[in-house]
């Protein structure tokens, strides 16, 4: 099962030519599951919602209520602010809330009903800039109980998102529960997908070779995350690898101002 992190960039730039860029990485990926941040709707569309017309998916969508901020920045304030779940398989028990700690982020859950298993999947935009880690551990907190509130027998949970931390951060080890005492949901292990890459690929999601970050002040950095939940119990939802997707223009069009994260899980024999 293939899985997809990606932070979309709303309607920042030529977002009308980038949609098409972003609907040629998904269609060249072939992922069964997205999980996508920084998603924009307006009276007339729903990019989630033609992205999955056009790939032939199914959608959820987790608009925010505070999408103020946003609008302000391109003058528009037809267009709305969200997370979306893109899925090969019928989406279940769909729910969005807004995280505490900072306006405008949401965490959207959904239970996909895949043949072999009923999974927990999440994606979620958490607060950026460099000072807002206490807001982020707030955050985590939360989505960790939205995460073990939602069990199931056959599969463990899938995390997505643009978390807006690097790995060693407290609020990245905190949502991980492996490198230190979580301080929500005990147990719960998320393990980080790409400590299953080559060692020496840094998986730079937030990269200045791409120009959009390049006219920002922050550094290259690993601030997007496929995130699997460890069961010992189960076979199904195994890391198998991870990689980057959309790291190169097309047809001369950056898709983004973030990487995705593609990563291959398990299936079950049949």
């Amino acid at each position: 099962m293939r899985v997809l992190s990606w932070n979309l960039w709303w309607r920042f730039g030529d977002w009308q030519r980038r949609r098409h860029a972003i609907r040629t990485v998904l269609a060249e990926t072939a992922p069964d599951l997205c999980g996508l941040q920084e998603v924009w709707a307006d009276p007339d569309e729903n990019l989630a919602g033609w992205l999955a017309a056009e790939l032939g998916m199914h959608w959820a969508w987790g608009p925010t209520a505070n999408a103020q901020q946003w609008q302000a920045r391109t003058g528009d304030d037809s267009a709305q602010f969200g997370t979306a779940l893109l899925s090969r398989w019928p989406l279940a028990a769909v729910a969005v809330e807004e995280l505490p700690a900072a306006p405008g982020r949401t965490v959207l859950a959904a239970t996909v009903e895949a043949p072999y298993a009923r999974i927990p999947f999440f994606t979620a935009h958490l607060a950026a800039t460099a000072y807002a880690s206490a807001a982020r551990l707030e955050q985590v907190d939360r989505i960790r109980e939205l995460v073990a509130a939602r069990p199931s027998d056959s599969h463990p949970p899938v995390v997505t998102g643009d978390f807006n931390a690097e790995p060693d951060s407290d609020e990245m080890r905190a949502l991980g529960g492996d490198k230190t005492a979580p301080r929500t949901a005990p147990g719960l292990i998320l393990m980080d997908a790409w400590r299953f890459a080559d060692p020496g690929d840094e998986g730079l999601t937030w990269n200045r070779r791409n120009p959009h970050v390049a006219a920002a002040p922050e550094p290259s950095m690993r601030i997007d995350y496929v995130r699997v939940g460890l069961r010992y119990d189960l076979e199904a939802g195994r890391v198998e690898s991870v990689r980057l997707a959309g790291t190169e223009p097309v047809a001369g069009v950056w898709p983004s101002d973030h990487f995705a994260v593609v990563a291959e899980l398990r299936e079950p024999p049949t």
